[in-house]
């Protein structure tokens, strides 16, 4: 066992008695040790309950013969981080995650890992870490919040951040606002729509490192328990077998999740995480081969904020081995990888069904012939931006308008809630970038505004930060290169006309290749944001998104 070199033999002794203070017994050490990360903390509603489902997957470590040794990981809640400077470390721990469970994992030489995140960048960090440490490893999420109605409306989180638009357009009451807050988070588990969280909880299921249900058993659910139970289990089995990470996360099993990804209509970020995964398992995922899958995948699947349906649906559906069911019908997955159920692909979605064809579309009728999320490029992003296709109302997809140009996030929010936006406007929010923000802030504040005063229909936002899973409308993010590293989304002026052609993968602004590089030649980079610190460090070191943001 990869744990002898901390238990085994006289000379490990001294380690012995160190475990012993902790009361583990012989009998215990005798056996697979097993690191559980707990993500647990009080300030993620995705993450309040985790204590119970880590106290679950090690009761399953037990039954099959393990001994679990949990400890914790970070997690920042984007929503209450949303909006201010707090958004600015919330990608940026997807890095310290990583590091820290690598540290954790290959310092006390585990045989065997269980990995407890339900929440935006918890999971890819984990997923990052699990590539790193490559022992035998399993994913168990918290599970998705539940949608409540109201008066024939679903709530969700997104509902309360359009509420705010909608109350600044006099649209909504005081007392309307009021009542949504008391009602659009019902309780714990990741919010409710194909936001980030769950794009990447699904999307682990995808990969091979998840059990079938990680993504879409909600959280409340007592099948949620059980499902820890067994992953505890199972990562036994991964043990006994010596079924690692780099054994599952192969070059087709990144294939695989960017397919479901774009029939799934899964959060921009998607784009940014499977690369940086991939980066860590030894392989590369840009812009290209995204694009490429995104062509030949029709989008099965409307989830909120593209549509009204939430990921209880999705899982009375038949859940994501329903869609990758639907899929295999057109020969669109490799379904011969082994997978952390020690079962194929093919295996795992043997037996699965679509239950409702109104939540998963059948892929001879699917929303779309093409994937969920766009790539698009041109003299505004040249190495690429980022567009959840799926979001976008039929109007904007092809659009031209004067650009409205801010340096940051919170001017154009104030520009929004002061009724200067108006129909047709683009509005470009830069210097938000990985360097720029620095931490690439998700732009839902704007993007909620725009919604919520009835402008999503007819106005465009395009940025070098990056947007929540929440955001729908003409949400163009991710532009490459990003305007802190003199991209030309740092040279748009006020009123340059900006041509929007999603379907064609086109993004650029009606300015000549003269004029841009007259622009180029008098500009300067302003002086970082942030210089000390982990963001001073992070500016410093962290890639474009459109390699994934990784660190160098």
């Amino acid at each position: 066992m990869r744990s002898d070199i901390v238990k085994k033999g006289i000379e490990r002794a001294p380690h012995r008695a160190l475990f012993k203070a902790m009361g583990y017994t012989d009998e215990e050490l005798e056996r697979p040790l097993i690191g559980v990360v707990n993500s647990q903390n009080e300030i993620i509603p995705g993450h309040i309950h985790l204590d119970k489902i880590t106290e679950a997957v090690k009761a399953g470590i037990r039954m099959a013969g393990g001994t679990p040794i949990e400890f914790g990981a970070i997690g920042v809640c984007d929503g209450i981080a949303m909006g201010h400077t707090g958004m600015k470390y919330s990608l940026a721990t997807r890095e310290l995650i990583a590091d820290s469970c690598e540290a954790m994992g290959k310092a006390h030489s585990f045989d065997g890992m269980v990995f407890i995140p339900n929440c935006d960048k918890i999971v890819p960090g984990m997923l990052m870490a699990a590539a790193r440490i490559d022992v035998p490893s399993i994913v168990i999420s918290g599970g998705p919040m539940l949608s409540l109605n109201k008066d024939g409306k679903q709530l969700d989180l997104n509902t309360m951040f359009e509420a705010v638009g909608a109350f600044k357009a006099g649209k909504i009451t005081r007392e309307e606002v009021d009542d949504f807050e008391n009602s659009a988070c019902p309780g714990c588990g990741s919010c409710s729509g194909m936001f980030t969280a769950n794009s990447m909880n699904c999307l682990t299921e995808v990969l091979g490192l998840g059990l079938t249900g990680n993504g879409t058993i909600p959280a409340v659910y007592a099948e949620r328990i059980r499902l820890a139970k067994h992953a505890g289990m199972k990562v036994m089995e991964l043990v006994e077998k010596d079924i690692k990470p780099s054994d599952i996360l192969t070059q087709k099993a990144f294939e695989n999740a960017l397919t479901v990804d774009m029939a799934l209509g899964c959060s921009t970020n998607s784009v940014l995480h499977l690369p940086a995964i991939a980066n860590e398992a030894g392989m590369q995922i840009d812009l290209d081969i995204i694009n490429e899958i995104s062509s030949r995948t029709p989008n099965l699947c409307k989830l909120a904020p593209a549509g009204s349906y939430h990921i209880q649906d999705l899982y009375a559906a038949g859940g994501v081995q329903a869609v990758m069911k639907e899929l295999s019908k057109k020969g669109l997955l490799h379904l011969d990888l082994i997978t952390a159920t020690g079962k194929t692909v093919g295996e795992n979605i043997e037996n699965a069904v679509v239950k409702d064809y109104n939540v998963i579309k059948n892929i001879d009728a699917p929303h779309s012939a093409t994937g969920g999320i766009a790539v698009l490029r041109g003299n505004i992003a040249p190495d690429g931006a980022v567009v959840k296709k799926s979001a976008v109302a039929d109007s904007m997809l092809v659009h031209k308008g004067p650009a409205r140009v801010f340096d940051s996030e919170d001017d154009a929010i104030k520009s929004i809630y002061e009724g200067k936006i108006v129909e047709g406007d683009v509005v470009i929010i830069r210097y938000e970038g990985p360097k720029g923000g620095p931490g690439m802030r998700e732009m839902l504040g704007p993007t909620s505004a725009i919604a919520g005063m009835g402008l999503d229909s007819c106005v465009a936002l395009i940025t070098d930060g990056r947007f929540s899973g929440a955001s729908r409308g003409a949400s163009i993010g991710h532009v490459s290169p990003e305007a802190m590293e003199g991209g030309p989304i740092a040279l748009i002026q006020e009123g340059d006309i900006v041509d929007i052609n999603i379907p064609e993968g086109r993004l650029n602004i009606e300015c000549s290749r003269e004029d841009l590089d007259r622009r180029k030649a008098l500009w300067s980079a302003p002086a970082p944001k942030i210089t000390s610190g982990y963001l001073g460090r992070y500016a410093r070191l962290v890639t474009s998104a459109s390699t994934g943001a990784v660190l160098k």
